[in-house]
């Protein structure tokens, strides 16, 4: 499957199921096992297990593989590894302690807003470069919480 219509897959089914802060990173520099990291939060156990099993079901009904799911037991944190795609969902607190967007977020992947279902699934068929277009600009310094 192409790997822009792998991406927006993922990022479509993590949506149904209302992730928040939704991350998409081009790795394909960094290592040869993956082109993605899809890091996204779930406010509970029971919502980052439901978003990897949208994942799942989403990317098996459009004929993609799932390699393996880790983390499902417990659901703080839900690896869903598509082989091309490595998704990370994790609750927020775990997510801001290990930190994944500093070794993974060198380069983020921008992709086009989805909208409406009509337009999740036009936006996902178009293979425009807008869709994997990477910033160019430097990596963002890592932010610090303000103490007021």
């Amino acid at each position: 499957m192409d790997i822009r219509k792998l991406q927006r897959l993922i990022v479509d089914a993590l949506e149904d199921v209302k992730a928040q802060d939704i991350k998409v990173f081009n790795t394909e520099h960094l290592t040869a096992l993956f082109e993605r990291v899809i890091i996204a939060s779930g406010t509970s156990n029971r919502q980052t297990k439901a978003l990897a099993a949208s994942v799942r079901d989403k990317v098996k009904a459009a004929g993609g593989d799932i390699v393996s799911i880790e983390g499902e037991d417990v659901g703080e944190w839900v690896l869903v590894d598509t082989g091309d795609a490595i998704v990370h969902i994790m609750q927020p607190a775990l997510r801001q302690y290990y930190n994944l967007e500093e070794i993974w977020g060198e380069k983020p992947v921008r992709l086009k807003a989805a909208g409406t279902k009509a337009g999740a699934k036009a936006s996902a068929e178009d293979d425009s470069e807008d869709e994997d277009a990477v910033e160019a600009s430097a990596p963002a310094a890592p932010r610090r919480k303000s103490s007021k």
